[in-house]
Protein backbone atom coordinates (compact mmCIF):
# COMPACT_ATOMS: atom_id res chain seq x y z
CA UNK A 1 0.00 0.00 0.00
CA UNK A 2 1.59 3.27 -1.19
CA UNK A 3 1.38 6.29 1.31
CA UNK A 4 -0.54 8.32 -1.42
CA UNK A 5 -3.12 5.48 -1.13
CA UNK A 6 -3.07 5.93 2.50
CA UNK A 7 -3.21 9.50 2.81
CA UNK A 8 -6.43 9.32 0.52
CA UNK A 9 -8.08 6.03 2.15
CA UNK A 10 -11.36 6.96 3.17
CA UNK A 11 -11.88 8.08 6.93
CA UNK A 12 -14.63 6.70 9.09
CA UNK A 13 -15.86 7.92 12.03
CA UNK A 14 -13.94 10.16 14.30
CA UNK A 15 -13.90 11.12 17.61
CA UNK A 16 -12.85 14.57 17.77
CA UNK A 17 -12.14 17.21 14.79
CA UNK A 18 -9.76 17.03 12.01
CA UNK A 19 -6.86 18.50 10.91
CA UNK A 20 -6.92 21.55 8.61
CA UNK A 21 -8.41 21.47 5.43
CA UNK A 22 -6.51 20.61 2.02
CA UNK A 23 -6.68 22.17 -0.80
CA UNK A 24 -8.79 20.31 -3.35
CA UNK A 25 -6.85 21.03 -6.54
CA UNK A 26 -3.50 22.08 -5.72
CA UNK A 27 -1.53 23.76 -8.62
CA UNK A 28 0.34 22.02 -10.79
CA UNK A 29 4.28 22.43 -11.13
CA UNK A 30 4.36 25.12 -7.34
CA UNK A 31 6.99 23.87 -5.35
CA UNK A 32 5.58 22.08 -2.33
CA UNK A 33 7.24 25.01 0.34
CA UNK A 34 4.71 27.41 -1.57
CA UNK A 35 1.96 25.30 -1.35
CA UNK A 36 2.15 24.83 2.33
CA UNK A 37 3.16 28.46 2.99
CA UNK A 38 -0.36 29.53 0.49
CA UNK A 39 -2.20 26.80 2.65
CA UNK A 40 -0.97 27.77 5.95
CA UNK A 41 -3.51 31.40 6.08
CA UNK A 42 -6.17 29.38 5.11
CA UNK A 43 -5.45 26.68 7.83
CA UNK A 44 -5.61 29.51 10.77
CA UNK A 45 -8.76 30.59 9.46
CA UNK A 46 -11.13 28.72 11.08
CA UNK A 47 -9.07 28.77 14.74
CA UNK A 48 -8.38 32.46 14.44
CA UNK A 49 -12.30 32.97 14.24
CA UNK A 50 -12.66 30.81 16.71
CA UNK A 51 -10.57 32.10 19.14
CA UNK A 52 -12.29 35.67 18.38
CA UNK A 53 -15.82 33.96 18.78
CA UNK A 54 -14.68 32.43 22.48
CA UNK A 55 -13.06 35.67 23.51
CA UNK A 56 -16.50 37.81 22.42
CA UNK A 57 -18.65 35.55 24.70
CA UNK A 58 -16.26 35.70 27.41
CA UNK A 59 -16.99 39.66 27.25
CA UNK A 60 -20.18 38.64 27.27
CA UNK A 61 -19.83 36.97 30.51
CA UNK A 62 -17.89 39.38 32.05
CA UNK A 63 -19.72 42.54 31.32
CA UNK A 64 -23.34 40.32 32.66
CA UNK A 65 -21.19 39.28 35.72
CA UNK A 66 -20.11 42.45 36.08
CA UNK A 67 -21.71 44.64 39.69
CA UNK A 68 -22.19 48.31 38.13
CA UNK A 69 -23.38 46.60 35.04
CA UNK A 70 -26.31 44.82 36.87
CA UNK A 71 -27.37 47.75 39.52
CA UNK A 72 -27.55 50.42 36.70
CA UNK A 73 -28.89 48.86 33.96
CA UNK A 74 -32.28 49.45 35.04
CA UNK A 75 -31.84 53.34 35.53
CA UNK A 76 -29.31 53.92 33.07
CA UNK A 77 -28.86 51.30 30.63
CA UNK A 78 -25.99 53.60 28.24
CA UNK A 79 -24.17 53.82 31.86
CA UNK A 80 -24.21 50.45 32.64
CA UNK A 81 -22.98 49.44 29.12
CA UNK A 82 -20.27 51.73 29.55
CA UNK A 83 -19.19 49.92 32.47
CA UNK A 84 -19.11 46.48 31.39
CA UNK A 85 -17.03 47.76 28.19
CA UNK A 86 -14.87 48.98 30.71
CA UNK A 87 -14.77 45.71 33.15
CA UNK A 88 -14.34 44.00 29.59
CA UNK A 89 -10.88 46.17 28.37
CA UNK A 90 -9.84 45.86 31.52
CA UNK A 91 -9.58 41.72 31.98
CA UNK A 92 -8.34 41.45 28.65
CA UNK A 93 -5.62 44.18 28.91
CA UNK A 94 -4.43 42.32 31.94
CA UNK A 95 -4.54 39.17 30.09
CA UNK A 96 -2.45 40.29 27.22
CA UNK A 97 -0.19 42.32 29.82
CA UNK A 98 0.19 39.37 32.13
CA UNK A 99 1.34 36.88 28.90
CA UNK A 100 2.82 38.99 26.67
CA UNK A 101 3.59 42.65 27.73
CA UNK A 102 6.85 42.38 29.41
CA UNK A 103 9.69 40.34 29.02
CA UNK A 104 8.46 38.34 32.63
CA UNK A 105 5.61 37.59 31.36
CA UNK A 106 6.54 35.98 27.89
CA UNK A 107 8.88 33.48 30.44
CA UNK A 108 5.99 32.85 32.25
CA UNK A 109 4.31 31.84 29.16
CA UNK A 110 6.89 29.70 27.71
CA UNK A 111 7.40 28.18 31.19
CA UNK A 112 3.82 26.97 31.06
CA UNK A 113 3.68 26.48 27.25
CA UNK A 114 6.95 23.76 27.80
CA UNK A 115 4.81 20.73 29.93
CA UNK A 116 1.78 21.72 27.28
CA UNK A 117 3.97 21.44 24.16
CA UNK A 118 5.23 17.75 24.90
CA UNK A 119 1.89 16.44 26.32
CA UNK A 120 0.19 17.45 23.47
CA UNK A 121 2.78 15.77 20.99
CA UNK A 122 2.44 12.63 23.41
CA UNK A 123 -1.31 12.49 22.86
CA UNK A 124 -1.39 13.62 19.15
CA UNK A 125 0.71 11.12 18.16
CA UNK A 126 -1.95 8.39 19.63
CA UNK A 127 -4.42 10.01 17.66
CA UNK A 128 -2.55 9.64 14.67
CA UNK A 129 -1.92 5.85 15.38
CA UNK A 130 -5.85 5.16 16.31
CA UNK A 131 -4.97 5.53 19.72
CA UNK A 132 -6.71 7.34 22.45
CA UNK A 133 -4.42 7.68 25.05
CA UNK A 134 -6.05 9.49 28.01
CA UNK A 135 -2.87 8.06 30.31
CA UNK A 136 -0.66 11.35 29.66
CA UNK A 137 -1.38 12.35 33.16
CA UNK A 138 0.00 9.15 34.59
CA UNK A 139 2.71 8.61 31.84
CA UNK A 140 4.09 12.24 33.21
CA UNK A 141 4.22 11.56 37.18
CA UNK A 142 5.86 8.11 36.09
CA UNK A 143 8.96 10.14 34.34
CA UNK A 144 9.01 12.56 36.88
CA UNK A 145 9.47 10.01 39.59
CA UNK A 146 12.05 8.49 37.36
CA UNK A 147 13.88 11.45 36.78
CA UNK A 148 13.84 12.75 40.19
CA UNK A 149 15.22 9.68 41.21
CA UNK A 150 17.73 9.87 38.77
CA UNK A 151 18.69 13.28 39.93
CA UNK A 152 19.37 12.99 43.81
CA UNK A 153 20.33 9.28 43.82
CA UNK A 154 22.92 9.52 41.39
CA UNK A 155 26.01 11.84 43.74
CA UNK A 156 29.47 12.68 42.08
CA UNK A 157 28.89 12.64 38.54
CA UNK A 158 29.86 15.67 35.61
CA UNK A 159 26.13 17.91 34.43
CA UNK A 160 27.21 16.70 30.79
CA UNK A 161 26.31 12.99 32.04
CA UNK A 162 24.49 13.86 35.35
CA UNK A 163 21.56 15.87 33.49
CA UNK A 164 21.26 13.91 30.13
CA UNK A 165 20.75 10.33 32.16
CA UNK A 166 17.94 11.89 33.96
CA UNK A 167 16.18 13.71 31.14
CA UNK A 168 16.59 10.27 29.14
CA UNK A 169 15.47 8.42 33.04
CA UNK A 170 12.34 10.18 32.56
CA UNK A 171 11.39 9.43 28.99
CA UNK A 172 11.81 5.78 29.91
CA UNK A 173 9.36 6.28 32.81
CA UNK A 174 7.10 7.76 30.92
CA UNK A 175 7.50 4.88 28.01
CA UNK A 176 7.03 2.22 30.09
CA UNK A 177 4.10 3.29 31.68
CA UNK A 178 2.63 3.73 28.05
CA UNK A 179 3.92 0.18 27.18
CA UNK A 180 1.20 -1.36 29.63
CA UNK A 181 -1.38 -0.08 27.82
CA UNK A 182 -0.05 -1.05 24.88
CA UNK A 183 0.99 -4.42 25.42
CA UNK A 184 -2.40 -5.11 26.90
CA UNK A 185 -4.18 -2.96 23.81
CA UNK A 186 -2.29 -5.53 21.12
CA UNK A 187 -2.30 -8.19 22.96
CA UNK A 188 -5.71 -9.00 24.78
CA UNK A 189 -7.85 -6.14 23.13
CA UNK A 190 -7.95 -3.95 26.25
CA UNK A 191 -9.49 -0.52 25.39
CA UNK A 192 -6.86 1.84 25.83
CA UNK A 193 -9.30 4.54 26.76
CA UNK A 194 -10.18 2.54 30.42
CA UNK A 195 -6.79 1.04 30.26
CA UNK A 196 -4.97 4.43 30.37
CA UNK A 197 -7.65 6.24 32.80
CA UNK A 198 -6.82 3.59 35.57
CA UNK A 199 -2.75 3.81 35.16
CA UNK A 200 -3.72 7.28 35.93
CA UNK A 201 -4.51 6.64 39.44
CA UNK A 202 -1.89 3.77 39.58
CA UNK A 203 0.24 6.20 38.93
CA UNK A 204 -0.53 8.48 41.54
CA UNK A 205 -1.07 6.06 44.38
CA UNK A 206 2.63 5.04 43.14
CA UNK A 207 3.69 8.64 43.81
CA UNK A 208 2.32 8.90 47.24
CA UNK A 209 3.47 5.17 48.16
CA UNK A 210 7.09 6.40 47.07
CA UNK A 211 6.89 9.50 49.06
CA UNK A 212 6.90 8.07 52.04
CA UNK A 213 9.58 5.80 51.63
CA UNK A 214 13.24 6.62 53.51
CA UNK A 215 15.54 6.53 50.13
CA UNK A 216 12.66 8.68 48.77
CA UNK A 217 11.43 11.38 50.85
CA UNK A 218 13.60 14.14 51.98
CA UNK A 219 15.73 13.79 55.31
CA UNK A 220 14.15 15.34 58.43
CA UNK A 221 10.48 15.85 56.55
CA UNK A 222 7.48 13.57 57.48
CA UNK A 223 5.44 15.49 54.78
CA UNK A 224 5.59 14.05 50.58
CA UNK A 225 8.23 15.72 49.70
CA UNK A 226 11.10 14.13 47.73
CA UNK A 227 14.87 14.72 47.55
CA UNK A 228 15.58 17.77 45.62
CA UNK A 229 17.75 16.89 42.41
CA UNK A 230 21.38 17.66 42.50
CA UNK A 231 22.61 21.03 40.71
CA UNK A 232 24.53 18.80 38.34
CA UNK A 233 20.97 17.50 37.14
CA UNK A 234 19.08 20.66 36.65
CA UNK A 235 18.00 22.20 33.57
CA UNK A 236 19.91 25.99 33.15
CA UNK A 237 17.44 29.17 33.23
CA UNK A 238 17.79 30.64 30.01
CA UNK A 239 18.10 33.69 31.42
CA UNK A 240 19.22 34.46 35.13
CA UNK A 241 16.45 36.21 36.90
CA UNK A 242 13.75 34.29 34.35
CA UNK A 243 12.12 31.15 35.59
CA UNK A 244 12.23 29.47 31.87
CA UNK A 245 14.44 27.42 31.60
CA UNK A 246 16.20 25.04 29.03
CA UNK A 247 13.40 22.47 28.90
CA UNK A 248 11.39 24.92 26.44
CA UNK A 249 13.88 23.73 23.29
CA UNK A 250 13.41 20.15 24.86
CA UNK A 251 9.92 20.38 23.67
CA UNK A 252 10.81 22.57 20.40
CA UNK A 253 13.09 19.71 19.54
CA UNK A 254 11.05 17.17 20.41
CA UNK A 255 8.34 18.70 18.21
CA UNK A 256 10.69 18.41 15.52
CA UNK A 257 11.42 14.59 16.33
CA UNK A 258 7.72 14.19 16.26
CA UNK A 259 7.08 15.99 13.04
CA UNK A 260 9.78 13.91 11.27
CA UNK A 261 8.42 10.38 12.66
CA UNK A 262 5.03 11.00 11.65
CA UNK A 263 5.65 12.65 8.04
CA UNK A 264 9.34 11.56 6.90
CA UNK A 265 9.88 7.91 8.80
CA UNK A 266 9.04 4.12 7.85
CA UNK A 267 7.64 3.93 11.43
CA UNK A 268 5.54 6.99 10.96
CA UNK A 269 3.89 6.00 7.67
CA UNK A 270 2.94 3.17 9.80
CA UNK A 271 1.54 4.70 12.92
CA UNK A 272 -0.82 6.52 10.05
CA UNK A 273 -1.70 3.64 8.08
CA UNK A 274 -3.04 1.73 11.21
CA UNK A 275 -4.51 4.41 12.42
CA UNK A 276 -6.31 5.27 9.15
CA UNK A 277 -6.90 1.32 8.26
CA UNK A 278 -5.96 -1.55 10.15
CA UNK A 279 -7.05 -4.00 7.67
CA UNK A 280 -5.21 -2.50 5.00
CA UNK A 281 -2.04 -1.99 6.88
CA UNK A 282 -1.86 -5.54 7.77
CA UNK A 283 -3.11 -6.19 4.50
CA UNK A 284 0.39 -4.86 3.77
CA UNK A 285 2.40 -6.85 6.34
CA UNK A 286 2.64 -3.78 8.64
CA UNK A 287 3.03 -5.55 12.39
CA UNK A 288 -0.64 -3.95 13.69
CA UNK A 289 0.30 -4.83 17.55
CA UNK A 290 3.88 -3.55 17.52
CA UNK A 291 3.16 -0.23 15.85
CA UNK A 292 0.45 -0.29 18.85
CA UNK A 293 2.83 -0.83 21.84
CA UNK A 294 5.44 1.24 19.91
CA UNK A 295 3.17 4.02 19.42
CA UNK A 296 1.77 4.19 23.29
CA UNK A 297 5.52 4.17 24.04
CA UNK A 298 7.02 6.90 21.96
CA UNK A 299 3.84 8.82 23.32
CA UNK A 300 4.33 7.65 27.29
CA UNK A 301 7.65 9.33 26.01
CA UNK A 302 7.00 12.19 25.40
CA UNK A 303 4.97 12.90 28.63
CA UNK A 304 7.59 11.71 30.93
CA UNK A 305 9.68 14.05 29.18
CA UNK A 306 7.13 16.73 30.34
CA UNK A 307 7.54 15.37 33.70
CA UNK A 308 11.38 15.61 33.73
CA UNK A 309 11.32 19.17 32.31
CA UNK A 310 9.15 20.05 35.98
CA UNK A 311 11.24 18.09 37.88
CA UNK A 312 14.61 19.23 36.26
CA UNK A 313 13.56 22.51 35.16
CA UNK A 314 11.00 23.75 37.59
CA UNK A 315 10.47 22.39 40.66
CA UNK A 316 13.35 20.35 41.55
CA UNK A 317 11.85 17.70 43.88
CA UNK A 318 8.73 15.86 43.61
CA UNK A 319 5.41 16.53 45.46
CA UNK A 320 1.90 15.23 44.83
CA UNK A 321 -0.21 16.91 42.90
CA UNK A 322 2.30 19.12 41.39
CA UNK A 323 0.76 18.59 37.71
CA UNK A 324 -2.51 21.34 37.32
CA UNK A 325 -3.12 18.55 34.88
CA UNK A 326 -0.83 19.05 31.52
CA UNK A 327 -1.62 15.40 30.72
CA UNK A 328 -5.65 16.74 30.16
CA UNK A 329 -5.06 19.45 29.03
CA UNK A 330 -3.03 17.34 26.37
CA UNK A 331 -6.23 16.17 24.67
CA UNK A 332 -7.71 19.33 24.19
CA UNK A 333 -4.69 20.86 22.64
CA UNK A 334 -4.11 17.80 20.36
CA UNK A 335 -7.56 18.10 18.98
CA UNK A 336 -7.43 22.15 18.82
CA UNK A 337 -3.48 21.47 16.54
CA UNK A 338 -5.19 18.99 14.46
CA UNK A 339 -2.77 16.29 15.96
CA UNK A 340 0.03 17.71 13.77
CA UNK A 341 3.44 18.68 15.64
CA UNK A 342 3.50 22.75 14.38
CA UNK A 343 -0.39 22.85 15.62
CA UNK A 344 0.32 21.36 18.99
CA UNK A 345 3.04 23.92 19.66
CA UNK A 346 0.50 27.00 18.70
CA UNK A 347 -2.06 26.03 20.76
CA UNK A 348 0.11 25.01 23.93
CA UNK A 349 1.64 28.66 23.58
CA UNK A 350 -1.79 29.78 23.51
CA UNK A 351 -2.85 27.66 26.90
CA UNK A 352 0.46 29.00 28.39
CA UNK A 353 -0.37 32.58 27.51
CA UNK A 354 -3.93 32.70 28.78
CA UNK A 355 -2.93 30.31 32.36
CA UNK A 356 0.39 32.85 32.69
CA UNK A 357 -2.01 35.90 32.02
CA UNK A 358 -4.46 34.82 34.45
CA UNK A 359 -3.09 35.62 37.57
CA UNK A 360 -2.43 39.17 36.70
CA UNK A 361 -5.79 39.29 35.54
CA UNK A 362 -7.30 39.09 38.56
CA UNK A 363 -4.72 40.83 40.59
CA UNK A 364 -5.71 43.64 38.99
CA UNK A 365 -9.10 43.42 37.83
CA UNK A 366 -10.44 41.03 40.35
CA UNK A 367 -12.33 38.91 37.68
CA UNK A 368 -12.05 35.35 38.33
CA UNK A 369 -9.39 33.04 37.05
CA UNK A 370 -11.90 30.59 36.13
CA UNK A 371 -12.95 33.03 33.00
CA UNK A 372 -9.54 31.90 31.44
CA UNK A 373 -10.74 28.30 31.65
CA UNK A 374 -14.27 29.01 30.63
CA UNK A 375 -12.15 30.97 27.30
CA UNK A 376 -10.13 28.00 26.88
CA UNK A 377 -13.65 25.70 27.04
CA UNK A 378 -14.99 27.64 23.88
CA UNK A 379 -12.33 27.56 21.91
CA UNK A 380 -11.92 24.14 21.86
CA UNK A 381 -16.10 23.50 21.25
CA UNK A 382 -15.66 26.08 18.00
CA UNK A 383 -12.63 24.76 16.97
CA UNK A 384 -14.23 20.90 17.33
CA UNK A 385 -17.30 22.25 15.73
CA UNK A 386 -15.64 24.29 12.62
CA UNK A 387 -19.28 24.08 10.63
CA UNK A 388 -20.56 26.26 13.72
CA UNK A 389 -17.76 29.11 12.75
CA UNK A 390 -17.83 28.56 9.17
CA UNK A 391 -21.73 28.83 9.59
CA UNK A 392 -21.52 32.33 12.08
CA UNK A 393 -19.25 34.31 9.33
CA UNK A 394 -20.49 32.58 6.28
CA UNK A 395 -17.07 30.89 5.08
CA UNK A 396 -17.50 28.91 1.96
CA UNK A 397 -16.62 25.32 2.50
CA UNK A 398 -14.40 23.77 -0.05
CA UNK A 399 -14.01 20.52 -1.25
CA UNK A 400 -11.83 18.25 -0.01
CA UNK A 401 -10.19 14.88 -1.91
CA UNK A 402 -9.20 13.04 1.27
CA UNK A 403 -9.35 13.04 5.06
CA UNK A 404 -7.69 11.75 7.80
CA UNK A 405 -8.50 10.47 11.09
CA UNK A 406 -7.25 10.30 15.02
CA UNK A 407 -9.04 7.86 16.40
CA UNK A 408 -11.51 5.34 15.46
CA UNK A 409 -13.71 6.08 18.36
CA UNK A 410 -14.64 4.20 21.36
CA UNK A 411 -15.97 0.93 19.98
CA UNK A 412 -12.85 0.55 18.07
Amino acid sequence: MSERAADQAPAPETMGVGPPERPSTPTRGQPALVSWLLGVPRALVVPSLALLTALAIGAVIIILSDRDFVTQFGSNPGAALGAGLTSVRDAYVGLIGGSVGSPRAISETLLQATPLILTGLAVAVGFRAGLFNIGAEGQLYAGAASSIFVGFALVGLPAFIHLPLAIIAGIAGGALWGFIPGFLKARTGAHEVIVTIMLNYVAFRFIDWLLNQPFFQREGRTDQISRFVEPSAELPRLIEGFRTHWGIFLALAAAVFVSWLLFRSTKGFEFRAVGLNPSAARYAGMSIGGTLILAMMVSGGLAGLAGASEMLGSNKTLTPGFSPGWGFDAIALALLGGARPLGVVFAALLFGALRAGATPMQVSTGIPIDLVVVIQALVIMFIAAPALVRGIYRIRVERRIGSEVFTKGWGA
